[in-house]
């Protein structure tokens, strides 16, 4: 038995298609790495919001899964649009990294320097930058951490704002200037996390596999809790829209929320539940969000980028 790996061919995408290949070899089962150039890969001269959030990193890999040309993909958790398309299923997903956000530079950084510019296209980003550091300015800074690095060395930005682990992964710990606090920055759903997605067909053999080689069963229950909050909210890339779940004990807390894109307004909730109870603790934390204020920022941040 072989199986075909799908993902895109950024260096970051690769590390997670070798860590996937890895853990299969070790249960002694052959895999082929398939790189696929992706709309997300190719447009780089504009934001993502831009561009459409759905299916941005996902739509032509989801092709080929759909034509039997390969037989998972591999993603970053954190791209995965909240709804997949009919037929598709995340079915692993990996033990997560640290999964907070740092700033990455060349020189030192001070969050209070009147004329400071960050690289990022996140709207999460950019909303809680206003927030807390409203003199700060942003441009956006698109492609592979590589890429990004050298336009910001080449004066585009003086820091970049990354997820660590990507930084962590691509081995560039060394100039992480500035670690943000999980609290007051809560991460994007799913971030730290690899997802393999599959597609209806695949034989059982196959998925037992997958999940016997890749799958952590404390991040699938943190990351389930979270993808329900970010679905019943309906948020893609371009939406600032936030969640993280941690477990202690046989609790499991989640927090999520969304924050206006001038920083202005934000409503944000945690909640506790069981071990088990993290899908209807995620959708009902999205109603409670939505119900309280969010909704109406969700319409505005719709009308904004419709313009």
């Amino acid at each position: 038995m072989k199986i075909r790996i799908g993902t895109r061919g950024s260096k970051l995408a690769l590390w997670q298609a070798y860590f996937v290949q890895d853990r299969l070899k070790e249960l002694g089962v052959d895999s082929e790495i398939v790189k696929i150039e992706t709309k997300g890969d190719k447009i780089l001269n504009v934001t993502i919001s831009k561009i459409g959030s759905k299916g941005v990193f996902t739509e032509e890999i989801e092709e080929k899964l759909k034509n039997g040309e390969i037989d998972i993909a591999v993603h970053s958790a954190k791209d995965m649009p909240s709804t997949l398309p009919e037929g598709f299923e995340l079915i692993a997903f990996s033990e997560r990294e640290k999964e907070h956000d740092v700033l990455v530079s060349h020189k030192s950084i001070d969050l209070n320097q009147k004329d400071l510019v960050l690289g990022t296209s996140s709207t999460r980003r950019i909303a809680c930058l206003h927030k807390h550091f409203p003199h700060v300015k942003t441009v956006p800074v698109r492609g592979n951490l590589q890429t990004r690095i050298q336009k910001m060395k080449d004066g585009a930005c003086d820091a970049l704002w990354l997820a660590y682990a990507g930084v962590h992964r691509m081995e560039f710990d060394h100039m992480v200037v500035h670690e943000f606090d999980l609290e007051e920055f809560v991460p994007a759903v799913g971030q730290g996390s690899v997802a393999i997605e599959v597609y209806t067909g695949i034989s059982e053999e196959k998925k037992e596999l997958i999940r016997k080689a890749v799958n952590d069963d404390t991040t699938e229950t943190i990351l389930l809790a979270e993808r329900a909050f970010l679905k019943v909210m309906n948020g893609g890339c371009s939406i600032p829209v936030y969640g993280r779940a941690t477990i202690e004990g046989n609790t499991l807390s989640l927090t999520g929320g969304i924050i206006s894109l001038d920083g202005k307004r934000e409503v944000a909730k945690t909640c506790n539940t069981t071990l088990d109870g993290g899908l209807k603790a995620g959708e009902t934390l999205a109603h409670y969000i939505l119900e309280n204020g969010g909704k109406e920022i969700l319409e505005e941040i719709r009308k904004e980028q419709a313009e």
